[in-house]
């Protein structure tokens, strides 16, 4: 699956404002800055903190 580049432009992390990343792989954007990973469902990005997986530092 594949998402839109449109959307990833203006999707920002609700915890930090910062940029996501999209894992393609494992069908999350991930926030480097706040060490989460937000799921997406059915096409569509759960962009809730309480959601999200926590992430190991890279």
């Amino acid at each position: 699956m594949s998402l839109d580049p449109w959307l990833l432009s203006v999707l920002v992390c609700p915890a930090t404002r910062a940029p996501l990343r999209y894992d393609e792989e494992a069908g999350e954007l991930v926030s480097e800055a706040a060490g989460l990973a937000y799921p997406i469902r059915d096409g569509v990005p759960v962009m809730l903190v309480d959601e999200a997986r926590v992430i190991a530092p890279k």
